[in-house]
């Protein structure tokens, strides 16, 4: 049996976060943690178990997720940028997308496309 693909979920929504959690649940992958701010998530992806993430770009506050995209790529786990429309950072520019509002089959290929 292979391991479940643990997905962290950086989101600052609770209601977005939870409905992401059930995807992933019915995608047969885990949570590896959510996060609703930088600092936590920083947290999570240095606490290691975290095979991808799945990151809003605009948090709480006005913060913007890039501190985590850029530790994930430093660390070689691979992420989506999920987004309603916002600007890309030009150094992840070249990751995969996922639109908002969400879908379970749009999570679904977003991840896969990992």
């Amino acid at each position: 049996m292979t391991e479940r693909q643990r997905v962290l979920i950086v989101e600052d929504e609770p209601l977005i976060a939870m409905m992401l959690e059930d995807f992933l649940d019915a995608l047969d992958r885990d949570v590896a943690g959510t996060a609703e701010t930088v600092q936590t998530a920083l947290e999570l992806v240095q606490a290691g178990s975290v095979d991808a993430a799945i990151l809003d770009v605009n948090l709480r506050g006005g913060e913007k997720s890039w501190p985590v995209a850029d530790a994930l790529a430093a660390a070689g786990i691979p992420f989506v940028l999920a987004t309603g429309g916002d600007v890309l950072a030009e150094a992840h520019r070249d990751r995969p997308v996922l639109s908002k509002p969400f879908t379970m089959d749009g999570v679904e290929k977003a991840l896969d496309s990992l």
